[in-house]
C-alpha cells in the first residue's frame, strides 16, 4: 500500500502560478512528475499574490495544519522573497533581517510539527537592480537552510541565465512567466524533488 503523501506549497504569486494559462505553475508540474514516476501525492497550492515573508509567516501554519493531519507523510515546500525585495517609497517592503528571521521561525515550527520541509529560492525578475537584492537574499537563505539542515534549491542563478525564463518574463509583466517558464522552473527542481519524495528523512543535500 502506497504512502499517503500530502504536500503544501506555500508562498506568493509565483507559487500560485500566475501567468500560466495551463493553471499548473511549477508546483502542479512537480506533482505531475511525482505521479508519473509512480509516487502519488496530494498537493495543495497555498500561494497568495503580493505576499511577503511576514505575511506568509503569519498564516502558513494554520493553513497547513488543516491539510496535514496526523498519521500521514506530511510535507511543506516554501518559496518566497521577491515581494520582500520590492521597493516601496524607496525602501524594501521587508528588511533583510526580518526576512531571515521569518524564514528561520517558519523552518523551526515546521520541524517541531515533524513536517518534512523544502525551500525553493526566489527566482529572478526582469529588473536587474531588484535581482541584485534577490540574489543577496538567496545567499542568506542558503546559509539558514544549511544551519537548519533543510533542503534548499538554488534556482535563482540558473534561471537568470536561462533564455527561456528571461524571454518569458519579458513577454509577461516582468514578474510572472507563461507555461514554458514554469516548465523551466520545475525542471530545475525535479532531481532533488524525486529524491526528497523517496522516503522521509532521506539524507538529501542541503543545497540542490
Amino acid at each position: 500500500m502506497s504512502r499517503d503523501v500530502r504536500i503544501c506549497f506555500v508562498g506568493d504569486s509565483l507559487v500560485a502560478g500566475l501567468g500560466d494559462r495551463q493553471c499548473l505553475g511549477w508546483p502542479g508540474r512537480l506533482a505531475a512528475r511525482a505521479i508519473g514516476a509512480g509516487r502519488p501525492v496530494t498537493y495543495y497550492n497555498l500561494g497568495v499574490r503580493a505576499q511577503t515573508s511576514a505575511d506568509i509567516a503569519a498564516r502558513w501554519e494554520s493553513e497547513c495544519e488543516q491539510r496535514l493531519p496526523e498519521g500521514i507523510d506530511a510535507r511543506v515546500v516554501f518559496s518566497f522573497g521577491i515581494n520582500d525585495t520590492l521597493l516601496d517609497e524607496g525602501k524594501v517592503r521587508v528588511p533583510t533581517e526580518r526576512s531571515l528571521a521569518d524564514l528561520t521561525a517558519i523552518l523551526r515550527r515546521a520541524k517541531a510539527r515533524r513536517w518534512e520541509t523544502m525551500v525553493v529560492a526566489p527566482p529572478p525578475v526582469i529588473d536587474d537592480e531588484q535581482n541584485g537584492r534577490i540574489e543577496k537574499l538567496d545567499a542568506h537563505f542558503t546559509e539558514i537552510c544549511e544551519a537548519e539542515d533543510i533542503p534548499y534549491v538554488r534556482i535563482h542563478q540558473p534561471l537568470r541565465h536561462s533564455e527561456i525564463w528571461m524571454r518569458e518574463m519579458s513577454a509577461g509583466d516582468g514578474y510572472h512567466p507563461g507555461a514554458a517558464g514554469y516548465e523551466e522552473f520545475a525542471a530545475l527542481i525535479v532531481p532533488l524533488w524525486l529524491l526528497w519524495l523517496s522516503e522521509p528523512g532521506s539524507g538529501l543535500p542541503v543545497v540542490g
